[in-house]
């Protein structure tokens, strides 16, 4: 059992049966009554965000997590397929849970995979991927040097983002995962 002061983002932990990854949390020491600790948990199983509050001290289940390395094969309805590179068994996880992390990848790409109690819950993304841009309007003349404006250009996994106006088709990107920015070109 952990408590609440051994918080940390990231963290999985069970509640009420269902297991929640911290996202964020804060302690609260109010003026006058008990310290708390207000949290935001992501659920695996759906992919929802639950706003919870514990008392300080209150104790939880820690739930045991390991990554492995594993192959996006392809998207099946709801669900993605994935295959251990190790053994060569296919898994499945439901496209909720993974949320945006399919902007990032391509089929055949290898990703690590988070497993929590032996169950697939997540896709463990690089910081940085290299994409191809495969749609973008040209930049108007006397525009690509100067960097004055951004344009929008669609990756080859079908996201679109904004780019300086001198990126052009076919140009390799290098993109921050977390927020979607273009970084530089590859």
């Amino acid at each position: 059992m952990i408590t609440t002061n051994q918080f940390k983002n990231g963290t999985h932990i069970e509640v009420d049966g269902q297991i929640f990854r911290i996202v964020e949390f804060q302690h609260v020491k109010p003026g006058k009554g008990a310290a708390f600790v207000r949290s935001k948990l992501k659920n695996l199983n759906s992919g929802n965000l639950l706003e919870k509050t514990f008392r300080a001290g209150e104790k939880v289940r820690p739930v045991r997590t390991e990554t492995r390395k594993m192959q996006y094969l392809y998207e099946s309805g709801d669900e993605v397929v994935m295959m251990d590179s190790t053994d060569f068994e296919q898994t499945t996880l439901a496209k909720s849970v993974i949320e945006g992390a399919l902007d990032w990848i391509l089929p055949n790409d290898e990703v690590e995979v988070l497993f929590v109690d032996d169950k697939p819950g997540d896709i463990q993304l690089p910081t940085t991927v290299e994409m191809k841009v495969t749609k973008t309007d040209p930049g108007l003349r006397g525009d690509t040097a100067s960097g004055g404006g951004n344009k929008p250009a669609t990756l080859e996994s079908g996201k679109e983002i904004q780019v300086p106006l001198f990126v052009n088709e076919g140009d390799t990107l290098k993109i921050d995962t977390r927020s979607g920015e273009y970084l530089s070109r590859a």
